[in-house]
C-alpha cells in the first residue's frame, strides 16, 4: 500500500514518455514524472520517492525530499495566501494547504509558523494544521526525569517557551529556566526534568543532576580561556550579568565555578575568577 506523504520504496514497472510508472503489489501505475528520474535506473528494480498529489489532485512520485511529512511537525513559511487558506512552502512544486479552519491566528505571506501535516479524512488530501495542541498526545509517556529528548518550540507563554517533544508530546520550559536563545521553530536538545502525574513534562535545556556539573565547569574554563584568563563573574554577581555572560543561572555558575576551585584551576577575588 503506498502511503500519501510519506517515503515509499517502490518498484519501477515501465518507461514511457512521460516518466517511470512504479507500483507495488497493489498498484503499478504511480508516475514519476521524467524530471526526477535518476540516469541509472532499472526496470524491475526498486526506488524511494515521496508519494503526494499534484495540482490535478492525483497520487504522483517525486525524488525531491520535503521539509516535513506526514503526522509530523516542522516550521514551514507561507509563499501565498488566497481565498482558500495559505499555502506553505514544504519543498515540493505544490504548496501544502493551511486551512483557515486550522489557523490559531490568520497565517500572512513571508512569516513561518510551526505546523503539523496530516491527512485530511474528510477529503483525503494532505493538509497543514497550526493547531498544535490537538496533535500532541500525553496519555502515554515512556520519559523519565532526566531523559533527553528532542524539542521544538512552538508558542511562548506568560509561564515559559510551550514545546513539542520527540514529535509526540507536550512539553513547557518555564522561563526562569531558560538561559540560553530558544527560538519559535528551532528544534533543539532537552531534558525532561519532571514528569507530571497527569503526565505533563516539565522540560530544561541542560542535563540534570552530577550530568551537568562537568559540562558546566567545563564551559566556564573555556570562556576563560577565551577571555584571557579572568572574567568580571563571581558568586555575588547579579544572576542577569551571568545569564548574559554565559547563557546560564547563577545557581549552575556557583557550581561550575565550585568544581573549578576545588580542582585548583581558577581563584575567586573581588573583581572576579581567575585562571590558575
Amino acid at each position: 500500500m503506498i502511503e500519501l506523504g510519506n517515503y515509499n520504496t517502490l518498484t519501477i514497472k515501465r518507461s514511457t514518455r512521460v516518466g517511470l510508472f512504479l507500483g507495488d503489489e497493489d498498484v503499478d501505475d504511480l508516475l514519476l514524472p521524467n524530471k526526477y528520474v535518476p540516469e541509472d535506473f532499472e526496470i524491475g528494480g526498486t526506488i524511494r520517492v515521496f508519494c503526494y498529489l499534484d495540482h490535478e489532485e492525483r497520487p504522483v512520485a517525486t525524488t525531491l525530499e520535503p521539509l516535513i511529512t506526514r503526522d509530523s511537525f516542522g516550521f514551514l513559511e507561507v509563499a501565498e495566501v488566497n481565498q482558500f487558506g495559505a499555502f506553505l512552502n514544504w519543498g515540493l512544486e505544490k504548496h501544502l494547504l493551511v486551512p483557515y479552519r486550522e489557523q490559531t491566528e490568520r497565517m500572512e505571506k513571508g512569516r513561518s509558523y510551526v505546523v503539523y501535516c496530516h491527512l485530511d479524512p474528510k477529503s483525503f488530501r494532505l493538509v497543514a494544521s497550526a493547531r498544535i495542541v490537538r496533535h500532541l498526545d500525553n496519555t502515554e509517556v515512556s520519559l523519565s526525569a532526566g531523559d533527553e529528548v528532542r524539542i521544538l518550540p512552538y508558542r511562548v507563554t506568560d509561564l515559559g517557551t510551550e514545546v513539542i517533544v520527540n514529535q509526540r508530546h507536550h512539553g513547557l520550559v518555564f522561563a526562569d529556566q531558560i538561559f540560553k536563545n530558544l527560538e519559535i521553530g528551532k528544534p533543539a536538545t532537552g531534558y525532561i526534568k519532571t514528569v507530571r502525574a497527569d503526565n505533563k513534562l516539565d522540560v530544561v535545556l541542560e542535563p540534570l543532576g552530577i550530568r551537568k556539573l562537568e559540562p558546566t565547569a567545563e564551559r566556564i574554563f573555556t570562556e576563560l580561556k577565551a577571555a584571557g584568563g579572568m572574567l568580571p563573574l563571581h558568586d555575588k554577581s547579579a544572576p542577569e550579568a551571568i545569564s548574559n555572560r554565559l547563557q546560564m543561572s547563577k545557581k549552575l555558575f556557583k557550581k561550575g565555578i565550585g568544581i573549578l576551585y576545588r580542582e585548583r584551576r581558577i581563584d575567586i577575588r573581588d573583581d572576579g575568577i581567575h585562571l590558575l
